[in-house]
């Protein structure tokens, strides 16, 4: 059986890698990054380790690598003769990749291949594969084969793989905990994965995922930026961090509970457990990536206005996400463009309509605590 994952980053390699090897998968990885790829090309295999205390090392056998920027062709060839496609590059590379997608489905579909096959984006963001659905299908001037025999089921992924460097460019470090979960009313492969999740809805255990560990670790490092922290592990350690972190994940938590209908019990475990990760003393994660590209992050549909705004329609007032969100209008980091953005924006057009602006809110009262967060955390903000 064979995989093309694109993206050949400490994601790819260190969990949806893992996974599809521990199903009997050969595995093309695709990115653009040459080091990598002729390392995977040369030794077809690499290490994984867990970061606790076994020290568990994983060999991950059987796999290869193609760079799409010098060779489109054998990505198209890959993806012909593909049981399973997954992706793991960032949302906003996901149309970079639309047309290679689409040239190899238009292959398939020359050589009348007729087994059906399932492309997941196991992506940070909500609708991944529907996302690229629609990219793929600008480059298709007939859907016909493509609706038929290619399914794009959305995915809900969730494993901490810290930024790190190491003398080998293809050892990854991973937590130990792992989830995927895929719709599997959307999958045409009759392919399931161990190791994978299959479900009927999707959207509860997206919604889970991303207002609990992404609002989570986002809370953990808005909060430690500002006492200082340079590291998740660092802030961690600080229990006015842990009380933020526990009260925000408190504040979604009833949100997930009253509209997803999660049992409550249940559910405090599994924020306790999502705080036990975040604690974990092996993984030492930079503040400064798990809250880069803070205007995303403030966006409408993400993990701290989303769930703001509908805490506040079931007559609910998320005080500490508000808190949070006056953390992350600001925090700044020199090396992050979108906080120059945002810096830009407050300063040539006043904080008011950048609110509005940015999150999309348009009801006054959001609006006025909002700016009083804001104001209350202005500690960077010129």
């Amino acid at each position: 059986m064979k995989a093309v994952h694109f993206g050949a980053g400490n994601i790819g390699r260190g969990f949806i890698g893992e996974i599809l090897n521990h199903n009997g998968y050969a595995i093309t990885f695709v990115d653009v990054n040459d080091t990598i790829i002729e390392a995977l090309k040369t030794r077809g295999g690499y290490t994984i380790e867990l970061a606790d205390e076994s020290r568990k090392q994983i060999q991950i056998e059987n796999v290869t690598g193609l760079n799409n920027a010098k060779e489109a062709e054998k990505v198209v060839e890959a993806i012909v003769e593909a049981d399973i496609l997954t992706t793991a590059i960032g949302p906003n590379i996901l149309p970079r990749i639309a047309q290679l997608i689409a040239e190899g489905i238009k292959a398939r579909a020359a050589r009348n291949i007729q087994q059906p096959i399932d492309i997941i984006a196991c992506e940070n963001m909500i609708g991944g594969s529907t996302f690229l659905k629609e990219e793929v299908k600008k480059h298709c001037t007939d859907t016909a084969y493509l609706d038929a025999y290619v399914g794009f089921p959305d995915a809900a992924v969730d494993r901490i793989v810290p930024m790190q460097q190491h003398a080998d460019p293809l050892f990854v470090q991973v937590e130990p905990f792992s989830e995927w979960v895929v719709q599997g009313t959307a999958c045409k492969s009759p392919i399931r994965l161990e190791g994978v999740a299959y479900v009927n809805d999707l959207e509860p255990y997206i919604e889970r995922k991303l207002f609990s560990v992404n609002t989570g670790h986002a809370t953990v490092a808005y909060t430690g930026a500002l006492q200082g922290y340079e590291t998740i592990d660092e802030a961690m350690q600080d229990n006015l961090v842990v009380i933020q972190l526990r009260s925000v994940l408190h504040e979604t938590g009833k949100l997930l509970i009253a509209k997803w209908g999660f049992d409550a019990a249940e559910h405090e475990k599994y924020i306790e457990k999502i705080i036990g990760r975040f604690q974990n003393k092996y993984i030492s994660d930079a503040i400064s990536r798990v809250a880069r590209t803070p205007l995303r992050k403030l966006g409408n549909h993400e993990r701290f206005i989303r769930p703001m705004v509908e805490l506040t329609q079931i007559d609910e007032m998320p005080f500490h996400l508000l808190e949070t969100i006056g953390m992350v209008f600001n925090y700044f980091d020199p090396e992050d463009e979108q906080c120059q953005e945002l810096k830009e924006m407050i300063l040539q057009k006043g904080l008011d309509k950048i609110i509005t602006e940015v999150t999309g809110i348009d009801n006054q009262k959001i609006l006025g605590s909002i700016k009083q967060n804001v104001e209350k955390y202005a500690y960077k903000v010129a």
